[in-house]
């Protein structure tokens, strides 16, 4: 599917639905970004299987970010929300096999993926009629400009780590060594708010799982 389709699909068909339900212009514009981005990520061609139901990887996670932060931040702003809804989109299309597999090569995937997830993102936003203040807002989450002193750029990383913790630690657990997990859960913990850290203890979590966060905490 184009890249143009993937904006284009399913909004009109939003946008109407929401005018007969006599929803206010912001609601529908919202609605009808959610909807592209989630379309653009329902083309994944990597997929998940939970509870016997199959679904594209990145649509999955960002339906994951979106009920983390309903949690943690039940009246978050707009901004937020398309942020967290965006946070992964299309990232299956800038592989980390593409740049070195060394520390180094790693940050500039990480940087070229925060720069293709705002460009996306602001790209959906434009399409659905967002004024540039807001769509500068979310951009900014996404690539974490000013991650040490925006409170929502913090709800954000918050949610991303829940949301990491609850459904992916478990399987990349078993492809790293103790030590590394130590290393990472720490880096981790220290990205999060006491808030986020309170609620990160209270997960439902396998034992062997629980046991390593115990392990880099008290390490720390």
């Amino acid at each position: 599917m184009a890249r143009g389709d993937l904006f284009q699909r399913g909004s009109s068909a939003v946008r109407g639905d929401l005018s007969q339900r006599g929803s206010s212009v912001s609601e529908v514009k919202f609605e009808a970004a959610i909807e592209r981005m989630d379309a653009f990520n329902g083309a994944d061609p990597n997929h998940e299987i939970v509870a016997g139901q199959e679904y594209p990887k990145e649509l999955l996670y960002a339906e994951r970010m979106t009920a983390w932060l309903a949690r943690l931040a039940p009246d978050a702003s707009e901004a937020l929300r398309l942020a967290v809804r965006s946070q992964h989109i299309g990232r299956w299309t800038i592989p980390r096999s593409h740049y070195p597999m060394d520390r180094r090569g790693y940050h500039q995937w990480r940087t070229e993926l925060a720069r293709f997830h705002a460009q996306t993102a602001r790209e959906i936003m434009q399409h659905t009629g967002y004024d540039e203040p807001t769509i500068a807002l979310v951009e900014n989450l996404l690539k974490k400009t000013h991650l040490k002193n925006d409170p929502e750029a913090q709800r954000l990383e918050d949610t991303a780590c829940l949301v990491f913790l609850e459904h992916y630690f478990s399987a990349f657990a078993q492809k790293h060594d103790e030590q590394k997990l130590i290393e990472i859960l720490q880096k981790t913990w220290k990205k999060m708010s006491t808030q986020a850290q309170q609620m990160a203890l209270t997960l439902t979590l396998a034992d062997a799982d629980r046991s390593l966060i115990e392990k880099a905490l008290s390490a720390t």
